[in-house]
């Protein structure tokens, strides 16, 4: 179990440090969506390099995570299911499992109860969209208004939480994150609050309020002279939290209109946000106080994604546009843009993409995997098209030299054999 994740003692706090290979929260270590693992195949056949593949109780948008032996993924089932009798809402169940990473075999299986009512419609994304959290002792799940609940590696549960009783026709997609002895959720849905548990207990040791239209998981960010910053992205701002005490230290205004769905991405204390309806991007340098739209913010663009969130490498920034399929390169520098280039056959993207040596990874919502190069020049290099009739909301993974794609129907475990 020790060998799973390695746990350093600060001043009497546990602090998470993922080893190599492991993907323990949303968009691997660090939320940034890379990974330094090298031998991924550009070019995949579905067929030969099909390693394993798992039927799944029901749809997610949600992506696995990877611990040690172990992958975790949630799914839905029993109502609006995609391709099935709508059924009644009572019917509601949210399911927990926990596969072998060897072969993908079901390890266990765990059925959730929803705390009801929930919305009756939740548009395109489902009842099981955040992607689960882990560290060496516990497994965190969060299900919106249902609550977030700890598990053990072997899927006994270990406490809930409730966050907030709200909901929304968008539902809950924000996904947990780790900070020495606590696991912070963005329950903006549910009670407009940012929210701080304690790993061992459950129990709430701050919320901050006042976080309007966020669906993005928050990110940490060295601030410099040993100081931690928390920063997501709400209606009109970026925002900066003191993870300890939850106190806001900054803001800065966007000049992105509506919800902000996409996570942010960072490069030592300069954050990077992509997001809005119309699309738009910035650049702000932590570490500031009060408002710091005048002082720290460096450049603004009038490009973005809505869904997808975007990559940070080699001083370039890189996303693709959810609806168009255009994929974008910007100086991380700058805001210049670089280029702008449509992906023939993407279709509608709502998955965030990964980077893994030199190669960016794209999944479609029809099951296209698409691989550019990593540099500030337009080079598609290969596609697959994983159709299973159903639709690929969750973001890819990369397992070692392998990666992990989920459907609604399935989880792919792709790689040379």
């Amino acid at each position: 179990m020790a060998s799973w994740a390695i746990f350093l003692l600060a001043g009497g706090t546990a602090a998470l440090a993922a080893p190599a290979g492991d993907w323990p929260q949303f968009r691997g270590p660090g939320g940034q969506g890379t990974s330094a693992a090298k031998g991924l195949p550009a070019a995949w056949s579905a067929e030969k390099d099909l390693v394993w593949k798992t039927e799944l109780p029901g749809p997610g948008a949600s992506s696995p995570i990877v611990l040690g032996e172990r992958i975790f993924v949630t799914a839905y089932s029993g109502y609006a299911v995609p391709g099935a009798p709508r059924g009644e809402l009572d019917d509601l169940r949210r399911h927990v499992l926990c596969l072998r990473r060897s072969d993908g075999k079901v390890a266990w299986r765990k059925d959730v109860e929803p705390v009801l009512p929930e919305e009756e419609k939740v548009r395109e994304h489902g009842y099981a969209a955040s992607t689960p959290a882990a560290d060496a002792q516990r497994l965190y799940v969060f299900f919106g208004k249902t609550g977030l609940i700890a598990y053990t590696h072997e899927g006994r549960e270990a406490w809930r939480a409730d966050v907030g009783s709200k909901s929304h026709g968008w539902g809950s997609a924000a996904s947990p994150v780790l900070h020495k002895d606590l696991v912070i959720v963005n329950a903006a849905v549910e009670s407009e609050s940012l929210v701080a548990l304690d790993r061992e207990s459950g129990k709430e040791v701050w919320r901050a309020g006042g976080l309007r239209e966020s669906w993005n998981t928050p990110i940490l960010v060295d601030a410099g002279g040993g100081k931690t910053e928390l920063v997501l992205a709400i209606f009109g701002k970026v925002l900066g939290f003191d993870p300890a005490s939850g106190d806001q230290l900054w803001s800065c205004a966007t000049g992105i209109g509506w919800y902000m769905v996409p996570s942010l991405v960072k490069a030592g204390d300069i954050i990077y946000c992509i997001g809005g309806r119309t699309g738009g991007a910035l650049a702000v340098r932590g570490g500031g106080r009060g408002d710091v739209t005048k002082t720290h913010r460096l450049w603004t663009l009038s490009k973005g994604s809505n869904v997808s969130s975007p990559l940070l490498h080699e001083g370039h920034l890189y996303w693709i546009h959810e609806n168009l399929g255009i994929a974008c390169c910007v100086e991380a520098a700058t805001g210049k843009l670089v280029y702008e280039e449509r992906i023939d056959g993407a279709g509608q993207v709502y998955a965030s993409p990964v980077l893994a040596d030199g190669k960016i990874y794209h999944v479609s919502r029809r099951g296209h995997l698409v691989v550019v190069a990593a540099k500030p020049r337009f080079e598609r290099l290969a596609s697959t098209d994983l159709g299973d009739r159903s639709t690929f909301d969750a973001s890819p993974v990369v397992d070692g030299n392998r990666l992990l794609a989920r459907s609604d129907r399935f989880l792919y475990c792709l790689g040379k054999k």
